[in-house]
């Protein structure tokens, strides 16, 4: 079975993946990531793990291709546009990422990723390829989750935010 790529006529740069999934009495086995489709080289992987209305913020940078898959639980997933040369420059688009639906995405640099945790808890797996070093968070960009000049919609008011996030 191949992944499905679905294109997105919101941000270039963002590309929506629905992976292969064989499902049976025993549960499921899916497909995250195949280099024959998407022949992106990975240097590492993380997983974050966050509970319930934690919205993880705006962050990026512009050196880093991301993949992201929600790999239990559910997500609120938004990606913001933050290349200023970009026609969608601080355009903003929104997918639901869960282990059940198993939809992923893959983010050029220069876009931020944010998500809001939906269910009780969430884990999301980050496939990162970069040259040379990895670009920590004190060389990222961060956008504020709220910005009314980006004027996301957040299915929650209060979301549980971090410091680098409120400000």
């Amino acid at each position: 079975m191949n992944n499905n790529q679905i294109t997105n006529n919101i941000i270039p740069g963002l590309q929506l993946i629905e992976p292969s999934c064989y499902e049976d009495m025993r549960g499921y086995y899916w497909t995250v990531y195949n280099s024959k489709e998407n022949p992106v080289t990975f240097n590492h992987d993380k997983v974050s793990h966050s509970k319930k209305h934690v919205l993880r913020g705006i962050h990026g940078d512009f050196f880093t291709k991301k993949f992201i898959s929600c790999i239990h639980g559910e997500v609120y997933c938004v990606v913001v546009d933050n290349r200023a040369h970009s026609a969608t420059y601080l355009k903003w688009f929104w997918i639901q990422l869960s282990h059940h639906n198993k939809k992923c995405i893959l983010l050029e640099p220069g876009l931020g990723l944010s998500y809001l945790v939906m269910s009780d808890e969430a884990a999301i797996l980050y496939k990162l390829s970069y040259e040379n070093n990895y670009i920590d968070h004190d060389a990222q960009f961060t956008l504020k989750w709220n910005d009314p000049n980006i004027g996301i919609h957040w299915p929650i008011e209060s979301p549980i935010l971090q410091v680098r996030d409120i400000y």
